[in-house]
């Protein structure tokens, strides 16, 4: 990918299309709208409060993210989204109980206007839950269409100048690809013989990317995951990125592993359970859509351990991931895990973290970061797969054939690495030599 000679400014409103208008969609529009009134603060999101390094330590210059890079601002994010329930975006926040009802009364009036268009709804795809706003047609490339209908609609009324979707829906069932994947003329063919293997969230990915609307997926699906949709990311010069929100558990063992690896510690078993309620955990009732997660989770420590590098460490280690959904959690989802680790002369020792997180808390500034970032890619002219916002993901993309980095401060390097590039300021490697020649 070619350094951006220049990154068109952010002038004008940035629209925010959100697939499900669920915990995660309804906590994010409610933050930025209580931080725009001064009644908060955006703890979480890096765009936000974060700072960047640039040159040597000694040259002591370390501006805020939004001071370096031309992001959007807050007050320009105008708001819109698909449900396959009509609730407003209060009522939907309401419901989900994220949210204390003083926080949610201060921005009753904004979220109250936030009213979701119909959703494309595949039963076979999430099983356990049914909605009344349903999008209706022969096939399911009419549905497609019927989602760029709206997209160019939500342009046209909010007045806004750049677009940005991701997607908040439900996990899907799991789907391996095909060779309807494979390319946009056999994607299309699929989806208008109503092909098992076209899942809803890939009708949104190829609306908005046919429509020039970068696209980050939040969800375990496969979605973007395809090389249909990373053709068409590159033929419409849009930035794409996924998958699935890194929140609680994952986002603890890509904090943790790591520093297992760097000490040379070994790992003979890492057992993970989840008890959570909302409607999250309700969809993960389904085999189906458990098995995308579980895959989604999965994958963490395989990567990070490398076992085929350090067959004495990791080579043996038994990994467990188990859901469990129990209503009255709501959305304080507890992620508890069991770590059996052993060091010097193979002597064992346990660690047990019991890390009792509101899910939704946790996803909100990912998706505020993921669409200013998205949108700031996009004005730089980089297009297709944004390995670079790794950091948000448990399973990150990445092209074809190269294995995915899951070591969060690997993935914040590559971040802030990427912005440094991306505005011409030296690379920063930690090697520190020149303070000591």
């Amino acid at each position: 990918m070619e350094k951006p000679s220049k990154i068109a400014p952010a002038k004008g409103k940035l629209g925010v299309l959100l697939p499900g208008m669920g915990a995660v969609s309804t906590t994010f529009m409610a933050g930025v709208e209580l931080v725009r009134k001064g009644k908060s603060q955006p703890v979480g999101s890096l765009t936000q409060m974060g700072t960047i390094r640039l040159g040597k330590r000694t040259d002591a210059r370390s501006p805020l993210i939004k001071k370096f890079v031309p992001l959007a601002e807050l007050t320009d994010l105008k708001f819109g989204g698909w449900d396959i329930f009509k609730d407003n975006a209060y009522q939907s926040a309401a419901n989900a109980g994220v949210l204390n009802p003083q926080d949610l009364e201060k921005v009753k009036p904004f979220l109250s206007t936030i009213k979701p268009m119909k959703a494309a709804f595949d039963h076979d795809f999430v099983k356990l839950i049914e909605g009344p706003n349903i999008k209706k047609g022969k096939n399911k490339y009419e549905l497609a269409l019927q989602i760029k209908e709206d997209i160019a609609n939500f342009r046209k009324t909010s007045r806004a100048s750049r677009l940005v979707t991701c997607w908040c829906g439900s996990t899907e069932s799991f789907v391996k690809p095909e060779d309807v994947h494979s390319t946009p003329e056999k994607f299309i063919e699929a989806m208008k013989s109503n092909h098992p293997a076209i899942a809803p969230s890939m009708l949104y990915a190829w609306a908005s990317v046919t429509s020039g609307v970068p696209f980050a997926n939040g969800a375990p699906n496969l979605t973007v995951d395809i090389p249909a949709i990373q053709k068409l990311a590159h033929d419409h010069n849009v930035a794409i990125c996924g998958k699935d929100f890194k929140t609680g558990q994952t986002l603890m063992k890509t904090i943790l592993a790591p520093g297992f690896k760097a000490r040379m510690l070994g790992l003979e078993g890492w057992f993970s359970t989840n008890i959570l309620g909302n409607r999250d955990g309700e969809v993960l009732e389904d085999p189906g859509s458990f098995k995308t997660k579980e895959e989604s989770k999965l994958s963490v420590l395989e990567y990070i351990l490398q076992p085929d590098l350090y067959p004495q460490l990791y080579g043996k280690m038994c990994h467990k991931v188990r859901i469990n959904y129990y209503p009255p959690r709501g959305d304080n989802k507890e992620g508890w895990d069991n770590i059996d680790i052993f060091g010097w002369l193979g002597y064992p020792m346990q660690i047990k973290v019991d890390f009792l997180c509101r899910d939704s808390i946790l996803a909100a500034p990912i998706v505020l970061d993921l669409v200013l970032f998205l949108d700031l890619a996009q004005r730089a002219g980089m297009r297709g797969i944004q390995e670079w916002l790794s950091f948000y993901f448990k399973s990150p993309m990445t092209a074809p054939g190269l294995y995915p980095e899951h070591d969060l401060f690997i993935q914040s390097m590559k971040l802030k690495n990427t912005l440094r590039w991306m505005k011409g300021e030296d690379l920063i490697t930690h090697l520190g030599q020149e303070y000591y020649d």
